[in-house]
């Protein structure tokens, strides 16, 4: 694999972020090869050991690196990004090791998920379908940000690429399912949001009493439930909320 020198019409590229920063990016918009290829060198970085690297992770397509610029230079760190980068096609790479299958316990609908009529109606399906299509889908975990813990999910068919909202909901609760632009988000906070509450859950995924703060990782698979609002009323005091995972 020749590797292309930054540049925006070409990937990936690399790019300085700060003084002790690099970004190596993928794509200019979000795909399945794109991010496998940012979770898979995400994951070679951290692999590596290289020593004067403190701190790497992944987006929906790039990965980033933190290094200690006295013990390294941009030019020595980036030199050897660039030979990883070469050692393999990593839009077409195995995802990371240590990955889990997880299944969610959802109410789908019903006053605990007000908007899934708005999503079902900008999907063009009925209410019926548009459940059968959300339970189906099996999405991976393609990274967490926002809030702490809080993964964005996909991709899914593409009957789901309707837009976020134009005005703002103003709360929804921790646990909250939302979809647009083919994506899920699963919310580890209650917060205002634009994008549409199709489902709840009673998973918490922030828990920073723990040794491991956030339950899901990137490169997860997760597909959620449907259940009964008392049967998810019941499972409030599990930290997991009724889901399980296995490992992939």
């Amino acid at each position: 694999m020749t590797v292309p020198s930054p540049n925006p019409d070409q990937f990936p590229t690399i790019r300085t972020a700060g003084i002790d920063g690099l970004l190596i990016t993928f794509a200019d918009r979000l795909s399945e090869p794109a991010n496998r290829a940012a979770l898979a060198f995400r994951a070679a970085l951290e692999g590596a050991g290289w020593d004067g690297v403190e701190e790497t992770s992944s987006s929906l397509i790039s990965a980033y690196l933190r290094f200690d610029p006295l013990y390294l230079t941009h030019d020595a760190i980036e030199a050897q990004v660039r030979d990883l980068l070469g050692s393999r096609d990593w839009y077409a790479a195995d995802l990371p090791q240590g990955r889990r299958y997880w299944r969610i316990p959802t109410v789908f609908g019903t006053e605990l998920a007000p908007q899934l009529g708005e999503a079902a109606k900008a999907a063009g399906i009925t209410e019926e379908e548009a459940i059968q299509l959300l339970a189906d889908a099996r999405v991976r975990v393609q990274t967490i940000g926002f809030a702490p813990g809080q993964p964005y999910l996909g991709e899914l068919p593409e009957v789901w690429d309707i837009p976020r909202q134009s005005a703002l909901t103003a709360s929804i609760p921790v646990g909250a399912l939302c979809v647009a632009i083919r994506q899920f988000v699963l919310f580890s906070v209650s917060t205002p949001t634009g994008w549409q509450h199709v489902g709840q859950t009673a998973i918490r995924l922030f828990r920073p009493e723990t040794e491991e703060p956030f339950l899901l990782r990137p490169g997860d698979e997760v597909q959620f439930v449907p259940t009964k609002p008392e049967t998810l009323t019941a499972m409030q005091a599990d930290p997991h909320g009724g889901a399980e995972c296995e490992p992939i």
